[in-house]
Protein backbone atom coordinates (compact mmCIF):
# COMPACT_ATOMS: atom_id res chain seq x y z
CA UNK A 1 0.00 0.00 0.00
CA UNK A 2 1.54 3.33 -0.95
CA UNK A 3 -0.27 6.97 0.62
CA UNK A 4 0.09 9.11 -1.47
CA UNK A 5 -2.18 12.51 -1.84
CA UNK A 6 -5.06 13.51 -3.27
CA UNK A 7 -3.72 15.05 -6.07
CA UNK A 8 -1.82 12.41 -7.21
CA UNK A 9 -4.66 9.61 -6.69
CA UNK A 10 -6.18 12.23 -9.67
CA UNK A 11 -3.85 11.81 -12.06
CA UNK A 12 -3.34 7.18 -10.97
CA UNK A 13 -7.47 7.63 -11.94
CA UNK A 14 -7.14 9.14 -14.96
CA UNK A 15 -5.15 5.99 -15.62
CA UNK A 16 -8.37 3.89 -15.40
CA UNK A 17 -9.48 4.84 -18.83
CA UNK A 18 -7.17 2.93 -20.68
CA UNK A 19 -7.29 -0.01 -18.38
CA UNK A 20 -11.16 -0.05 -19.15
CA UNK A 21 -10.47 -0.35 -22.51
CA UNK A 22 -7.68 -2.95 -22.20
CA UNK A 23 -10.28 -5.30 -20.26
CA UNK A 24 -13.27 -4.55 -22.26
CA UNK A 25 -16.41 -6.64 -21.80
CA UNK A 26 -18.64 -5.15 -23.59
CA UNK A 27 -21.42 -7.19 -21.46
CA UNK A 28 -20.13 -5.93 -18.08
CA UNK A 29 -20.07 -2.36 -19.24
CA UNK A 30 -23.42 -2.13 -20.74
CA UNK A 31 -25.12 -0.46 -18.83
CA UNK A 32 -22.52 2.76 -18.87
CA UNK A 33 -19.47 3.97 -19.89
CA UNK A 34 -16.21 4.13 -19.39
CA UNK A 35 -14.44 2.60 -16.38
CA UNK A 36 -16.49 0.97 -13.29
CA UNK A 37 -15.54 1.98 -9.92
CA UNK A 38 -17.31 0.49 -7.18
CA UNK A 39 -16.73 2.26 -3.62
CA UNK A 40 -18.31 1.95 -0.39
CA UNK A 41 -22.03 2.76 -0.07
CA UNK A 42 -24.59 3.82 2.86
CA UNK A 43 -23.13 6.09 4.85
CA UNK A 44 -19.31 5.37 4.55
CA UNK A 45 -18.85 6.62 0.81
CA UNK A 46 -15.40 7.89 0.71
CA UNK A 47 -15.68 11.23 -0.68
CA UNK A 48 -12.52 12.56 -0.76
CA UNK A 49 -11.70 9.13 -3.48
CA UNK A 50 -15.01 10.01 -5.57
CA UNK A 51 -13.85 13.94 -5.84
CA UNK A 52 -10.72 12.78 -6.96
CA UNK A 53 -12.11 10.15 -9.52
CA UNK A 54 -14.85 13.00 -11.36
CA UNK A 55 -12.13 15.49 -11.51
CA UNK A 56 -10.09 12.40 -13.11
CA UNK A 57 -12.47 10.99 -15.72
CA UNK A 58 -15.01 12.67 -18.05
CA UNK A 59 -16.88 9.73 -18.09
CA UNK A 60 -17.43 6.72 -16.01
CA UNK A 61 -19.71 4.37 -14.05
CA UNK A 62 -19.74 4.53 -10.22
CA UNK A 63 -21.43 2.02 -8.07
CA UNK A 64 -22.78 2.03 -4.74
CA UNK A 65 -25.22 0.78 -2.59
CA UNK A 66 -27.99 2.86 -1.32
CA UNK A 67 -25.86 5.83 -1.87
CA UNK A 68 -26.43 8.98 0.18
CA UNK A 69 -26.74 12.66 -1.45
CA UNK A 70 -23.68 13.54 -3.03
CA UNK A 71 -23.30 11.41 -5.89
CA UNK A 72 -22.15 13.35 -9.18
CA UNK A 73 -24.91 13.80 -11.66
CA UNK A 74 -23.18 15.96 -14.30
CA UNK A 75 -23.14 14.48 -17.90
CA UNK A 76 -20.75 11.51 -18.45
CA UNK A 77 -21.45 10.12 -15.08
CA UNK A 78 -23.23 6.91 -14.95
CA UNK A 79 -25.22 6.09 -11.54
CA UNK A 80 -25.25 2.41 -11.03
CA UNK A 81 -27.00 0.05 -8.44
CA UNK A 82 -28.62 -2.26 -7.14
CA UNK A 83 -30.15 -1.17 -4.37
CA UNK A 84 -31.31 2.97 -4.59
CA UNK A 85 -30.24 5.12 -2.39
CA UNK A 86 -31.12 8.93 -1.82
CA UNK A 87 -28.16 9.88 -3.81
CA UNK A 88 -29.66 8.06 -7.05
CA UNK A 89 -32.79 7.96 -6.62
CA UNK A 90 -33.20 11.04 -8.97
CA UNK A 91 -29.73 10.91 -10.75
CA UNK A 92 -30.33 11.62 -14.54
CA UNK A 93 -28.17 8.38 -15.94
CA UNK A 94 -29.51 6.41 -12.99
CA UNK A 95 -28.77 2.24 -14.41
CA UNK A 96 -30.80 -0.15 -11.63
CA UNK A 97 -29.58 -3.84 -11.54
CA UNK A 98 -32.44 -5.55 -9.78
CA UNK A 99 -30.93 -8.13 -7.51
CA UNK A 100 -31.53 -9.86 -4.26
CA UNK A 101 -28.83 -8.35 -2.10
CA UNK A 102 -27.39 -12.06 -1.49
CA UNK A 103 -26.49 -12.05 -5.15
CA UNK A 104 -24.92 -8.66 -5.19
CA UNK A 105 -21.71 -10.24 -4.44
CA UNK A 106 -21.55 -12.52 -7.39
CA UNK A 107 -22.68 -9.86 -9.83
CA UNK A 108 -19.60 -7.86 -8.90
CA UNK A 109 -17.27 -10.71 -8.63
CA UNK A 110 -17.72 -11.73 -11.83
CA UNK A 111 -20.34 -10.55 -14.16
CA UNK A 112 -20.26 -6.76 -13.50
CA UNK A 113 -16.41 -6.50 -12.24
CA UNK A 114 -15.09 -3.30 -11.53
CA UNK A 115 -11.99 -1.33 -12.63
CA UNK A 116 -11.12 -0.14 -9.69
CA UNK A 117 -12.62 0.05 -5.69
CA UNK A 118 -12.36 2.82 -3.39
CA UNK A 119 -13.23 2.25 -0.30
CA UNK A 120 -13.12 3.89 3.56
CA UNK A 121 -10.99 2.51 5.67
CA UNK A 122 -10.23 2.66 9.96
CA UNK A 123 -6.53 3.21 10.28
CA UNK A 124 -4.60 -0.77 9.95
CA UNK A 125 -4.04 -2.73 13.46
CA UNK A 126 -0.97 -5.23 13.41
CA UNK A 127 -1.02 -5.29 9.18
CA UNK A 128 -4.78 -5.03 8.52
CA UNK A 129 -7.18 -2.05 7.35
CA UNK A 130 -10.64 -2.25 8.75
CA UNK A 131 -13.96 -1.71 6.79
CA UNK A 132 -15.52 -0.48 9.61
CA UNK A 133 -19.05 0.11 9.49
CA UNK A 134 -19.57 -1.25 5.90
CA UNK A 135 -18.64 -4.17 4.70
CA UNK A 136 -21.72 -5.50 2.88
CA UNK A 137 -20.69 -6.08 -1.30
CA UNK A 138 -17.01 -4.65 -0.99
CA UNK A 139 -15.15 -8.14 -0.37
CA UNK A 140 -16.13 -9.49 -3.40
CA UNK A 141 -16.18 -6.18 -4.99
CA UNK A 142 -12.42 -5.89 -4.26
CA UNK A 143 -11.86 -9.91 -5.07
CA UNK A 144 -13.50 -9.21 -8.80
CA UNK A 145 -10.94 -6.09 -9.17
CA UNK A 146 -8.17 -7.91 -7.80
CA UNK A 147 -8.73 -10.81 -10.36
CA UNK A 148 -8.99 -8.22 -13.49
CA UNK A 149 -6.01 -6.20 -11.73
CA UNK A 150 -7.81 -3.46 -11.29
CA UNK A 151 -6.91 -0.65 -8.71
CA UNK A 152 -7.57 -1.07 -5.13
CA UNK A 153 -7.83 2.81 -3.01
CA UNK A 154 -8.22 3.03 0.43
CA UNK A 155 -9.89 6.06 2.13
CA UNK A 156 -8.08 6.13 5.65
CA UNK A 157 -10.36 8.03 7.84
CA UNK A 158 -9.12 8.13 11.64
CA UNK A 159 -12.66 8.51 12.29
CA UNK A 160 -13.96 4.91 11.30
CA UNK A 161 -14.24 2.24 14.04
CA UNK A 162 -11.97 -0.59 13.59
CA UNK A 163 -14.60 -3.67 13.40
CA UNK A 164 -13.43 -7.13 12.68
CA UNK A 165 -14.49 -10.48 10.22
CA UNK A 166 -14.72 -10.09 6.63
CA UNK A 167 -14.36 -6.38 7.37
CA UNK A 168 -10.15 -6.89 7.57
CA UNK A 169 -8.21 -6.64 4.59
CA UNK A 170 -4.49 -6.78 4.43
CA UNK A 171 -2.63 -3.29 3.72
CA UNK A 172 -0.79 -5.25 1.09
CA UNK A 173 -4.20 -5.72 -0.77
CA UNK A 174 -4.83 -1.74 -1.32
CA UNK A 175 -2.70 -0.50 -3.69
CA UNK A 176 -3.25 3.49 -2.92
CA UNK A 177 -4.31 5.06 -0.37
CA UNK A 178 -5.51 8.49 0.76
CA UNK A 179 -5.02 9.81 4.76
CA UNK A 180 -8.27 11.87 5.72
CA UNK A 181 -9.99 13.20 9.34
CA UNK A 182 -13.65 13.08 8.71
CA UNK A 183 -16.56 12.61 11.43
CA UNK A 184 -18.68 10.03 10.13
CA UNK A 185 -22.54 11.22 9.09
CA UNK A 186 -24.97 10.26 12.63
CA UNK A 187 -28.00 8.78 13.38
CA UNK A 188 -29.58 9.83 16.97
CA UNK A 189 -32.90 8.11 17.31
CA UNK A 190 -35.82 9.93 18.74
CA UNK A 191 -38.66 8.74 20.56
CA UNK A 192 -41.22 6.82 18.53
CA UNK A 193 -44.24 8.09 17.05
CA UNK A 194 -48.02 6.77 19.02
CA UNK A 195 -48.19 4.40 15.37
CA UNK A 196 -44.58 3.30 15.59
CA UNK A 197 -44.87 2.52 19.38
CA UNK A 198 -47.64 0.36 18.86
CA UNK A 199 -46.09 -1.51 16.02
CA UNK A 200 -43.17 -2.58 17.95
CA UNK A 201 -45.07 -3.37 20.29
CA UNK A 202 -47.24 -5.82 18.60
CA UNK A 203 -44.25 -7.35 16.81
CA UNK A 204 -42.32 -7.17 20.23
CA UNK A 205 -45.09 -9.12 21.86
CA UNK A 206 -44.10 -12.05 19.30
CA UNK A 207 -40.57 -12.42 20.27
CA UNK A 208 -39.55 -14.58 22.57
CA UNK A 209 -36.34 -15.05 24.59
CA UNK A 210 -33.18 -16.53 22.83
CA UNK A 211 -34.47 -15.39 19.63
CA UNK A 212 -32.01 -13.85 16.87
CA UNK A 213 -33.51 -10.66 15.32
CA UNK A 214 -33.09 -8.96 11.39
CA UNK A 215 -34.19 -5.57 11.43
CA UNK A 216 -32.92 -2.48 10.36
CA UNK A 217 -33.41 1.63 11.03
CA UNK A 218 -36.45 3.06 11.67
CA UNK A 219 -39.18 4.08 13.67
CA UNK A 220 -40.68 0.71 13.97
CA UNK A 221 -37.01 -0.86 14.63
CA UNK A 222 -36.46 1.21 17.07
CA UNK A 223 -39.45 0.49 18.99
CA UNK A 224 -39.54 -2.68 18.47
CA UNK A 225 -36.28 -3.26 20.08
CA UNK A 226 -36.97 -1.11 22.73
CA UNK A 227 -39.84 -3.24 23.41
CA UNK A 228 -37.13 -5.85 24.28
CA UNK A 229 -35.48 -4.41 26.61
CA UNK A 230 -36.68 -7.11 29.35
CA UNK A 231 -35.78 -10.11 27.39
CA UNK A 232 -33.16 -12.44 27.85
CA UNK A 233 -30.21 -14.04 25.36
CA UNK A 234 -31.51 -12.12 22.59
CA UNK A 235 -28.66 -12.62 19.33
CA UNK A 236 -28.09 -10.56 16.36
CA UNK A 237 -27.87 -11.88 12.95
CA UNK A 238 -28.82 -8.94 10.53
CA UNK A 239 -27.83 -6.91 7.66
CA UNK A 240 -28.05 -3.72 9.43
CA UNK A 241 -28.09 -2.39 13.21
CA UNK A 242 -28.42 0.83 14.90
CA UNK A 243 -28.23 2.06 18.60
CA UNK A 244 -31.59 0.20 19.60
CA UNK A 245 -28.85 -3.08 20.02
CA UNK A 246 -26.57 -0.97 22.11
CA UNK A 247 -29.33 -0.67 24.26
CA UNK A 248 -29.90 -4.26 24.48
CA UNK A 249 -26.96 -4.73 24.96
CA UNK A 250 -27.09 -2.25 28.53
CA UNK A 251 -30.41 -3.64 29.58
CA UNK A 252 -28.43 -7.15 29.41
CA UNK A 253 -30.94 -8.62 27.21
CA UNK A 254 -28.14 -9.75 24.46
CA UNK A 255 -26.45 -13.27 24.58
CA UNK A 256 -23.08 -12.04 26.13
CA UNK A 257 -21.69 -15.44 24.28
CA UNK A 258 -22.70 -14.98 21.11
CA UNK A 259 -21.54 -12.58 18.36
CA UNK A 260 -23.47 -10.12 17.03
CA UNK A 261 -23.50 -10.20 13.27
CA UNK A 262 -24.06 -7.38 10.70
CA UNK A 263 -22.85 -6.71 6.99
CA UNK A 264 -23.09 -2.70 7.84
CA UNK A 265 -23.92 -0.09 10.65
CA UNK A 266 -25.57 3.34 10.99
CA UNK A 267 -25.85 5.11 14.39
CA UNK A 268 -24.81 7.65 17.05
CA UNK A 269 -21.06 8.57 17.41
CA UNK A 270 -22.25 6.91 21.18
CA UNK A 271 -22.69 3.48 18.78
CA UNK A 272 -19.49 3.79 16.87
CA UNK A 273 -17.39 4.29 19.93
CA UNK A 274 -19.07 1.06 21.28
CA UNK A 275 -17.93 -0.59 17.77
CA UNK A 276 -14.55 0.50 17.68
CA UNK A 277 -12.17 -2.48 18.61
CA UNK A 278 -15.01 -4.34 19.54
CA UNK A 279 -14.55 -8.23 18.74
CA UNK A 280 -18.14 -9.10 20.27
CA UNK A 281 -19.28 -7.86 16.79
CA UNK A 282 -18.80 -9.66 13.86
CA UNK A 283 -18.96 -7.54 10.61
CA UNK A 284 -19.69 -10.26 7.87
CA UNK A 285 -19.65 -9.94 3.87
CA UNK A 286 -23.42 -9.18 2.60
CA UNK A 287 -23.05 -13.49 1.32
CA UNK A 288 -22.89 -14.47 4.68
CA UNK A 289 -25.36 -12.55 6.30
CA UNK A 290 -27.82 -12.57 3.60
CA UNK A 291 -27.71 -16.19 2.93
CA UNK A 292 -31.11 -17.73 3.58
CA UNK A 293 -29.64 -21.43 4.20
CA UNK A 294 -27.86 -20.00 7.11
CA UNK A 295 -30.53 -17.36 8.52
CA UNK A 296 -32.29 -20.37 8.62
CA UNK A 297 -29.83 -22.00 10.66
CA UNK A 298 -29.84 -19.22 13.23
CA UNK A 299 -32.03 -20.06 16.88
CA UNK A 300 -35.61 -18.77 16.25
CA UNK A 301 -35.00 -16.46 13.80
CA UNK A 302 -37.20 -13.06 13.65
CA UNK A 303 -37.34 -11.00 10.26
CA UNK A 304 -38.96 -7.89 10.38
CA UNK A 305 -38.90 -5.75 7.19
CA UNK A 306 -41.62 -2.63 5.88
CA UNK A 307 -42.90 -2.04 2.95
CA UNK A 308 -44.62 0.54 0.74
CA UNK A 309 -47.84 -1.38 0.52
CA UNK A 310 -49.57 -4.79 1.08
CA UNK A 311 -52.87 -6.52 -0.75
CA UNK A 312 -55.16 -8.77 0.21
CA UNK A 313 -52.94 -11.60 -1.31
CA UNK A 314 -49.98 -10.44 0.91
CA UNK A 315 -47.80 -9.30 -1.62
CA UNK A 316 -45.50 -6.21 -0.63
CA UNK A 317 -44.40 -3.45 -2.60
CA UNK A 318 -41.41 -2.45 -1.02
CA UNK A 319 -39.80 -1.19 -4.23
CA UNK A 320 -41.42 0.97 -6.53
CA UNK A 321 -43.77 4.04 -6.91
CA UNK A 322 -45.28 4.67 -10.34
CA UNK A 323 -43.11 2.02 -11.92
CA UNK A 324 -40.22 3.87 -10.73
CA UNK A 325 -37.35 2.15 -9.03
CA UNK A 326 -37.57 3.53 -5.23
CA UNK A 327 -35.23 1.42 -3.69
CA UNK A 328 -34.77 -2.53 -4.69
CA UNK A 329 -35.44 -5.89 -3.24
CA UNK A 330 -32.54 -5.37 -1.25
CA UNK A 331 -32.44 -8.67 1.63
CA UNK A 332 -36.11 -8.31 2.24
CA UNK A 333 -36.61 -11.75 0.36
CA UNK A 334 -33.28 -13.16 1.65
CA UNK A 335 -34.72 -12.85 5.55
CA UNK A 336 -38.07 -13.71 4.66
CA UNK A 337 -37.11 -17.19 3.22
CA UNK A 338 -34.75 -17.72 5.73
CA UNK A 339 -36.65 -17.21 8.81
CA UNK A 340 -39.60 -19.23 7.25
CA UNK A 341 -36.82 -22.02 7.36
CA UNK A 342 -36.04 -21.77 10.36
CA UNK A 343 -37.74 -23.96 13.03
CA UNK A 344 -39.74 -21.45 15.08
CA UNK A 345 -38.48 -18.36 12.86
CA UNK A 346 -41.00 -15.71 11.85
CA UNK A 347 -41.06 -12.89 9.20
CA UNK A 348 -43.06 -10.04 9.59
CA UNK A 349 -44.10 -7.00 7.36
CA UNK A 350 -44.49 -4.02 9.73
CA UNK A 351 -45.87 -0.93 8.51
CA UNK A 352 -48.38 1.98 9.35
CA UNK A 353 -52.00 0.79 8.38
CA UNK A 354 -52.33 4.81 6.41
CA UNK A 355 -49.25 6.13 4.72
CA UNK A 356 -48.78 10.21 6.25
CA UNK A 357 -47.38 11.46 3.32
CA UNK A 358 -49.52 10.33 0.76
CA UNK A 359 -53.01 10.14 2.78
CA UNK A 360 -53.89 7.04 1.54
CA UNK A 361 -54.24 3.28 2.88
CA UNK A 362 -51.14 1.41 3.16
CA UNK A 363 -53.62 -1.73 2.78
CA UNK A 364 -54.48 -2.02 -0.83
CA UNK A 365 -56.69 -5.10 -2.99
CA UNK A 366 -54.14 -5.34 -5.18
CA UNK A 367 -50.37 -4.50 -5.64
CA UNK A 368 -49.97 -2.91 -9.38
CA UNK A 369 -46.40 -2.33 -8.93
CA UNK A 370 -43.46 -5.13 -9.33
CA UNK A 371 -44.10 -7.59 -6.06
CA UNK A 372 -41.02 -7.36 -3.94
CA UNK A 373 -42.10 -10.11 -1.44
CA UNK A 374 -44.82 -12.34 -0.42
CA UNK A 375 -45.58 -15.17 2.36
CA UNK A 376 -45.22 -13.69 5.44
CA UNK A 377 -45.68 -14.89 9.02
CA UNK A 378 -47.85 -11.79 9.44
CA UNK A 379 -48.90 -8.48 8.82
CA UNK A 380 -48.33 -6.09 11.77
CA UNK A 381 -49.68 -2.37 11.70
CA UNK A 382 -51.11 -0.10 14.40
CA UNK A 383 -54.46 -1.68 14.00
CA UNK A 384 -53.51 -5.06 14.83
CA UNK A 385 -51.73 -8.09 13.33
CA UNK A 386 -52.61 -10.17 10.38
CA UNK A 387 -52.11 -13.70 10.73
CA UNK A 388 -50.98 -15.02 6.70
CA UNK A 389 -48.86 -18.40 6.85
CA UNK A 390 -50.89 -21.71 6.70
CA UNK A 391 -54.11 -19.92 6.17
CA UNK A 392 -55.94 -19.86 3.01
CA UNK A 393 -55.66 -17.10 0.49
CA UNK A 394 -59.53 -15.93 1.79
CA UNK A 395 -58.64 -16.49 5.19
CA UNK A 396 -55.55 -13.81 4.69
CA UNK A 397 -57.49 -11.27 3.28
CA UNK A 398 -59.46 -11.61 6.25
CA UNK A 399 -57.20 -11.08 8.42
CA UNK A 400 -55.35 -8.55 6.35
CA UNK A 401 -58.95 -6.49 6.29
CA UNK A 402 -60.50 -6.84 9.97
CA UNK A 403 -56.89 -6.66 11.76
CA UNK A 404 -54.22 -4.53 9.71
CA UNK A 405 -56.01 -2.81 7.22
CA UNK A 406 -57.27 1.44 8.60
CA UNK A 407 -61.10 1.22 9.56
CA UNK A 408 -61.83 4.07 6.84
CA UNK A 409 -60.91 1.55 4.09
CA UNK A 410 -61.99 -1.61 5.35
CA UNK A 411 -65.69 -1.79 3.83
CA UNK A 412 -64.00 -1.07 0.23
CA UNK A 413 -61.57 -3.67 0.76
CA UNK A 414 -64.30 -6.06 1.52
CA UNK A 415 -65.98 -5.30 -1.78
CA UNK A 416 -62.55 -5.47 -3.66
CA UNK A 417 -62.09 -8.58 -2.43
CA UNK A 418 -65.41 -10.03 -2.93
CA UNK A 419 -64.29 -9.25 -6.92
CA UNK A 420 -61.46 -10.95 -6.58
CA UNK A 421 -62.47 -14.01 -5.11
CA UNK A 422 -61.72 -13.66 -1.83
CA UNK A 423 -64.62 -13.06 0.17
Amino acid sequence: MRVITTEELTRRLADLHGQAQAHSNPEAHANGNGPRVVVSGNVAVPWEGVKALDAALDEYTIHALNAPPGIPTREGVTAETCFVGAGMRKHPNLAYIPSRLSLVPPLLERTIPADAVIVQCAPPRNGMLSLGIEVNVLPAAIEGCRRRSGRIIAVINDKMPYTFGDAQIPVDAVDYAIEVSTPLPSHAAGAPDAASAEIGARVAARVGDGSTLQMGIGAVPDATLAALTERSGLRIWTEMFSDGVLDLDRAGALDPHHPLTASFIFGSQELYDWLDGNHRVRMMRTEHTNDPGLIAQQNLMVSVNTALEVDLFGQANASRINARIHSGFGGQTDFIVGALHCPGGQSFIALRSWHPKADVSTIVPLVDEPVTSFQQTAIVTEQGTAELFGYTQQAQARHIIRDAAHPDVREELWEEARELGLA
